[in-house]
C-alpha cells in the first residue's frame, strides 16, 4: 500500500478548500471500514484514505504550516495504514455511563488480544495490539487500542475470490460475532491487500 507523504497532505489552506466534499467521501468510506462488536465495541478499519483524512484534520486542528510539524504527524498515523497483508484497525471500547465504563474497562482487561477475523473456514487470525504502547493493565483495559492482523498467502487469495468473513472476539465477558462480514465491508476490506 501507498505511504504517506507531506505532499499527499497538501497545505493548510488547499485543505481548507476541499474540506467539505472531502468530509462527505470520508464519510461514504468509513461506513464500509465500520464494523460493530455486539453492544459495547466497534472496529474501524483503517487505510491510505482514512489516515490522510486524519493527518489533515490533526494539520487544521493545530493550524500546522511547516512541513516537519505535518511529518510528525504522518510519522504517528502513518503505521496504520495497511501494508499489503494485513488489516489495521482502530478498536473502541464504548459505554456511554462514565461508571459502567470504568466498571467494564476493568472486567475487560486483555480483550485486545482476544479479536479474531477469519476468512472462508481457514485459521482465524488474533489481532496483535498496541505495538507502539502498552494500552491495558492489571487492572483495565483501555477504551481505545490499535490492531493489526496479519494474514497468509491463502487467506488473502480467499478474500481476492470473495470467500465469506467473520469477526469475533472471545474475552470470557465479551464474546460476541460477526458473521458473515456484510459484503460491502468485506470488499472493501479485501481492497488492503493489493499491493
Amino acid at each position: 500500500m501507498k505511504k504517506l507523504t507531506v505532499a499527499d497532505i497538501g497545505t493548510l489552506e488547499s485543505y481548507e478548500a476541499i474540506r467539505p466534499a472531502l468530509r462527505q467521501a470520508i464519510i461514504e468510506h468509513k461506513s464500509s471500514r465500520r464494523v460493530g462488536l455486539g453492544p459495547n465495541a466497534t472496529l474501524h478499519f483503517e487505510d491510505f484514505m482514512t489516515m490522510r483524512y486524519q493527518v489533515q484534520e490533526m494539520m487544521r486542528a493545530e493550524r500546522l504550516r511547516d512541513s516537519a510539524a505535518i511529518q510528525a504527524e504522518i510519522d504517528a498515523y502513518g503505521p496504520l495504514i495497511p501494508d499489503g497483508s494485513n488489516l489495521k484497525a482502530t478498536f473502541m471500547i464504548e459505554f456511554p455511563d462514565e461508571t459502567e465504563r470504568r466498571h467494564e474497562l476493568g472486567r475487560l482487561v486483555g480483550i485486545e488480544h482476544k479479536i479474531w477475523i477469519r476468512i472462508d473456514e481457514l485459521a482465524r487470525v488474533y489481532a496483535i495490539a498496541d505495538e507502539d504502547l502498552q494500552r491495558s493493565t492489571e487492572d483495565k483495559t483501555s477504551a481505545v487500542h490499535f490492531l493489526r492482523f496479519e494474514f497468509t498467502a491463502e487467506m488473502i487469495e480467499a478474500a481476492r475470490q470473495r470467500s465469506p468473513w467473520e469477526l469475533g472476539c472471545d474475552h470470557p465477558h465479551y464474546q460476541y460475532r460477526v458473521q458473515p462480514l456484510p459484503e460491502n465491508v468485506a470488499s472493501s476490506l479485501s481492497r488492503d491487500f493489493e499491493m
